[in-house]
Parts: C-alpha cells; structure tokens; sequence
C-alpha cells in the first residue's frame, strides 16, 4: 500500500504544482467543484423538504388521534367508564409525547433547511466570483497570448480526446527513451574510460 500512496502523493503534488502554474486551469477545476457543491447541495434541500412535509402529515395525522382520544376521554368519564377514561388518558397522553419527538425532529429538519439554503446561496455567490475572475483572467491572457501558445497546458486541455496514456504509442515516449539509452551509454563510456 505504500508504493500507491507515494504514488497517489507525487500525482497530487505534482497537480498541485501544474494547478498553480496554470492559475485558468485551477479556477477551472474550482467551478467544477463549485457545481457539484450546489448539486448536491441542492439534493439536500429536496431531500430535506420531503423529510419535513412527511414529518407535518405525521404531525397532522398525530394531532387528529389526539383529537379522537381526547373525545373519548370526555365520553367514557361522562358514561362513568372510569377504567376506559384512564385507558384513553394514558394512550393520549402518549401520543401527545410521540408529537413531541416529531414536532422536535421537524425542527432540526427546519434548522438543517435553513442552513442547506444559506449555503447554496453562499456556494452561487462564489460561483459568480469565480466566473467573474475566470473571465478577467482570460482576458488578460487573451491580450498577452494572442500569438503564443501554452505549451504546458496543452494536454491538460485534450483531456476530452485523449482517453488513456499509452506508452507504447507515444512519439515523445520513444524519443525520451532512446535520449536516455543514449545518455546511460556515455555514462557508461564515460565509467569504463576512467
């Protein structure tokens, strides 16, 4: 497992790297993140809204027995049925605490909405900030590169095209290859010469 997290490590830090070298790419990658906060953000609040219209109709639904346990309370003492009048006391009472517990559940639900909702418009408001700074950044680089290319980007920006790396099929691969044979035959020249 160490190899592949030295591994994971050097492609991180070599990403970071490349990112900060190529300040329109990190933004890039920054809306990207951006858009995938709000989408999830935005399960969230629907998630979150059918959480709390299921705890209303629970509400409702616990308010109408309520009601019903509360009459039969009041018809049994009228009749004198003492022991159905407790009965109906007791189960009453123990649905005015379950209402309790879902009144409080919709609560934390309505707080958790809330927040859900204060962060999606935080998570825009960024987006816009970010938008706004990645369309000055072209700009400028419009005005500064309008001849040049970047030649440090260009397969960073091929990503659509450009599936997998495949070594063997690779012209710069087979001419770094035959560089360094060439490069470790002086050395070994240059080693057996002494």
């Amino acid at each position: 497992m160490g190899i592949f997290d030295d591994f994971s490590h050097f492609l991180e830090t070599r990403l970071e790297e490349f990112l900060r070298n190529n300040p329109h790419l990190e933004l890039q990658a920054l809306v990207e993140q951006l858009k995938e906060q709000e989408q999830d953000t935005r399960s969230l609040i629907q998630e979150l809204e059918g959480q709390k219209k299921r705890l209303e109709d629970e509400i409702l639904a616990l308010a109408q027995d309520i009601q019903t346990w509360h009459a039969r309370i009041e018809k049994a003492q009228k009749a004198q049925r003492l022991d159905l009048a407790q009965a109906a006391q007791e189960r009453e009472a123990a649905l005015l605490r379950q209402g309790n517990q879902v009144w409080g559940q919709m609560e934390g639900v309505k707080k958790r909405l809330i927040q859900s909702q204060e962060l999606l418009q935080q998570i825009q408001q960024r987006q816009k900030e970010v938008q706004i700074k990645a369309e000055q950044m072209k700009a400028e680089q419009a005005k500064t590169a309008q001849t040049t290319a970047n030649s440090d980007t260009v397969g960073w920006n091929q990503g659509a095209n450009y599936r997998t790396y495949n070594r063997a099929a690779d012209p710069l691969e087979t001419v770094f290859h035959d560089w360094e044979i060439e490069d470790e035959l002086r050395e070994m020249k240059r080693n057996l010469g002494r």
